[in-house]
């Protein structure tokens, strides 16, 4: 009898398997790597939470309440948003030194992680604005000139109209917008701080707040010329028309006695 002779291999065969074996390796990272990056990253804000509620326990309950329900002394927080909380606490407005009617910028007294942290925790009482990522802030190619007529329209009764401040009623102030952050100008858009209405996506839209931005930068930055020569506060007409009155009357008032000394003493002569 003649043995059967074995069947041959397709020289491609073995490319085939290999190729079988990557796919289905592919399929199963694909099933399991997402589920593996979500549940790390649902541990990493779980720790987070855990660590920004007891830097609140510490730093906030007395004011906001335990469970940041609010008390007399503070407002509640839920649904505030991470934004609100890195507005006030990156800008040292928060923790505050004593209450009053209205809150000052002073030294930041926690690094940006632990804010972080305590937004985490604020966040998960409530859902809120979220803090910005660096593209939404980012005031590159932003339209100056529309910025300007955006903020004298919505900003300038209150913040003057180079952002420079102002006073406000019952011992309420505007505080100037030089040097701050444009993450942080963003968040007050978003928050509405104190005394300051907010700004919410639906009202304002991202790129309306980074022309808004891309203004305040521009006329306060060093390369911003002054045509009429001091600023004096940037306050416009006001604090020129002040400064005309006391010192140009003043002058004329001071020529005037002048004349009339010298002209007295004429007669008499």
């Amino acid at each position: 009898m003649k043995k059967l002779s074995a069947r041959r291999r397709h020289p491609l065969a073995a490319v085939v398997v290999l190729l079988l074996a990557l796919a289905a390796t592919g399929g199963l990272y694909a099933a399991f790597a997402p589920a593996g990056k979500a549940q790390a990253d649902e541990t990493a804000q779980s720790l987070a939470i855990d660590e920004g509620k007891k830097l609140y326990s510490v730093g906030c309950a007395s004011c906001h309440g335990s469970g940041g329900q609010g008390t007399t002394d503070g407002p509640s927080l839920v649904g505030v948003g991470s934004a609100a909380v890195d507005f006030q606490v990156g800008t040292g407005r928060m923790p505050a030194q004593q209450p009053g009617a209205q809150v000052p910028k002073k030294k930041v007294i926690y690094s940006q992680a632990e804010i972080d942290q305590l937004a985490a925790y604020v966040s998960s009482l409530g859902a809120g604005p979220i803090t910005p990522t660096k593209s939404q802030v980012d005031p590159s190619g932003a339209d100056v000139a529309k910025g300007g007529d955006l903020f004298r329209t919505n900003c300038a009764q209150c913040h003057n109209f180079t952002g420079e401040g102002g006073a406000l009623t019952k011992g309420k102030f505007a505080p100037s917008l030089e040097g701050v952050s444009p993450k942080h100008i963003y968040e007050a858009m978003q928050t509405g701080p104190q005394s300051m209405p907010s700004f919410p996506d639906t009202t304002m839209p991202e790129q309306e707040k980074k022309d808004i931005i891309a203004y305040i930068k521009t006329v306060n930055g060093d390369d911003s010329e002054t045509p009429g020569g001091l600023s004096l506060g940037g306050l416009g007409p006001v604090s020129e028309g002040l400064f005309g009155w006391i010192f140009g009357l003043g002058g004329l008032v001071a020529v005037a006695v002048w004349v009339a000394a010298h002209t007295a003493k004429a007669k008499k002569s």
